[in-house]
């Protein structure tokens, strides 16, 4: 069985994963400010037919960012919750609809978008006057590293310095720090 994610790839079981939290091991064969740089030179190692499965991409020095995106106001609020309520409700009222047997099949639709609509409503102010002012805005939190070091099992970590050094010297390639 293949286990496969968009962060691992495949992977075999019980192929070095393991099953608790556990501190990175290996040696560093690079670093690189972004995690998109860091993502590079490992598909570099992978294309250059490198044990691709001996390296771990590291997040050194971590951070909460979290963005502020809008100003929150009792509208805002409102109009979004009234908007994912009505986006429930329609999906529900679609699948009443489909197991109505008398009537119209636009009756189940406009209940459960109507209540999907005043549930939403609810519930959005409700969460919104919980905080009683102490958080007027909308935000995204993001967890990101100062520096992202790949690391390789010291058999092949010699290797790996050597390809990924061979990466740094090509022209419009990204620098290692």
């Amino acid at each position: 069985m293949m286990v496969s994610s968009p962060f691992t790839g495949p992977q075999r079981p019980g192929a070095g994963l393991p099953r608790l939290p556990t501190p990175p091991s290996g040696w560093p064969i690079g670093s690189y400010s972004t995690y998109e740089e860091a993502q590079r030179a490992v598909d570099f190692l992978a294309d250059s037919q490198f044990p691709v499965q001996d390296v771990t991409i590291v997040g050194v020095d971590l951070m909460l960012v979290e963005r502020v995106i809008a100003r929150l106001t009792w509208g805002k609020v409102v109009g979004t919750g009234a908007a994912s309520g009505a986006w429930f409700g329609l999906f529900v009222g679609v699948l009443l609809s489909l197991f109505n047997t008398t009537g119209s099949a636009f009756g189940p639709i406009l209940v459960g978008l109507v209540t999907g609509v005043v549930f939403g409503v609810v519930f959005a102010a409700a969460g919104y006057a919980s905080t009683r002012g102490s958080r007027d805005f909308s935000s995204a939190s993001q967890l990101v590293a100062g520096r992202y070091d790949v690391l390789c099992q010291p058999r092949h970590a010699e290797q790996g310095r050597d390809l990924l050094a061979k990466l740094a010297m090509k022209p419009g390639e990204s620098q290692p720090e």
